[in-house]
C-alpha cells in the first residue's frame, strides 16, 4: 500500500448563517489533487454560498477550512491561499475598462508580483488555451457571454491555482454559448486540474466529474460517483431532483 495522500481542501462541520437565517448546516468534505467535483441541487440549497465561503468572500459561522493541513480561517495571512483556490463566477467579473489582455494580466502583476513581460506572455498562453487568443485588444463588452466566460477562466488559470472553483459558470449563458465554455472546463479536466463545479448540467457532471455532491437544504445530502448519485441515488430528494432532469 502507498502512502494515503492528504486532501488538499478539506472542509469540516462548516456552517453559515445569515442572521436567523441558516444557510449551510455541518457540511463536510475533502477534495484530493486531481478530483473534479460537481455540486448539484436546487436554487437555494447553499451551493453558491459554500463556495464563498471556501473563497472568503463571505465568512463561515462555524467549522474549519483546512487547505494542506492548515485551517485558513485562523490564519492571519489569507492572500496566498486566495490566489491558490481560484474562482470562476456565473456573471464573469470582468473590468470593462481593460482589454481581454489586461484583465489577464492584472492579477499576476498586482498579487503575484510578476513583471509585466512575464505576466503578458503568462496571459497569452492561457488565452491561447480557451481560444480567445485573437482578441486580446477587444474589450469585455465586445465579446459574446461564452466568450467573455473563456476570458475569465483563462484569467482564473493564470494565476496558477491549485484548485478552480466555478459558480454555476454557464447559466447566464445563452444555450449555444454553453457548449464552447464546457468544451474548455472538460479540456482542463483532462488535464488534471482539480477543480470544485457548481452546475446544473447534468451530462457534463456524469461525464467530467470523479464525484458528485447533491446538497439539499444547506446540507450534504448524498455524495458518490456519478454512477452513484447521478444514475442511482438513493436519497429521495435526490431522485426527486434528477427527475426535473432529463439527460440527452
Amino acid at each position: 500500500m502507498g502512502q494515503v495522500k492528504e486532501p488538499i481542501l478539506q472542509v469540516r462541520h462548516l456552517s453559515k448563517q445569515f442572521g436567523d437565517h441558516v444557510v449551510l448546516k455541518d457540511v463536510d468534505f475533502s477534495t484530493w489533487a486531481g478530483d473534479v467535483v460537481c455540486i448539484i441541487g436546487a436554487s437555494g440549497s447553499g451551493k453558491s454560498t459554500l463556495l464563498r465561503c471556501i473563497n472568503l468572500l463571505e465568512m463561515p459561522t462555524a467549522g474549519e477550512i483546512l487547505f494542506h493541513g492548515k485551517n485558513i480561517l485562523t490564519d492571519p495571512d489569507r492572500s496566498g491561499y486566495r490566489a491558490k483556490v481560484g474562482m470562476v463566477f456565473q456573471s464573469f467579473n470582468l473590468f470593462h475598462n481593460m482589454t481581454v489582455l489586461q484583465n489577464c494580466m492584472i492579477g499576476m502583476v498586482k498579487v503575484l508580483k510578476k513583471d509585466k513581460e512575464a505576466a503578458r506572455e503568462s496571459a497569452l498562453k492561457h488565452l491561447e488555451k480557451v481560444g480567445m487568443a485573437q482578441y486580446i485588444n477587444a474589450k469585455p463588452a465586445q465579446l459574446s457571454g461564452g466568450q467573455q466566460q473563456r476570458v475569465a477562466i483563462a484569467r482564473a488559470l493564470a494565476m496558477q491555482p491549485e484548485i478552480l472553483m466555478f459558480d454555476e459558470p454557464t447559466s447566464a449563458l445563452d444555450p449555444q454559448m454553453v457548449g464552447e465554455v464546457l468544451s474548455v472546463m472538460r479540456a482542463l479536466a483532462k488535464e488534471g486540474l482539480t477543480m470544485i463545479i457548481v452546475t446544473h448540467e447534468m451530462a457534463f457532471a456524469h461525464d467530467v466529474s470523479s464525484r458528485v455532491i447533491f446538497m439539499d437544504g444547506g446540507v450534504i445530502a448524498e455524495e458518490g460517483t456519478p454512477g452513484e448519485v447521478l444514475d442511482h441515488p438513493k436519497n429521495e430528494r435526490t431522485k426527486e431532483f434528477l427527475t426535473r432532469f432529463h439527460r440527452s
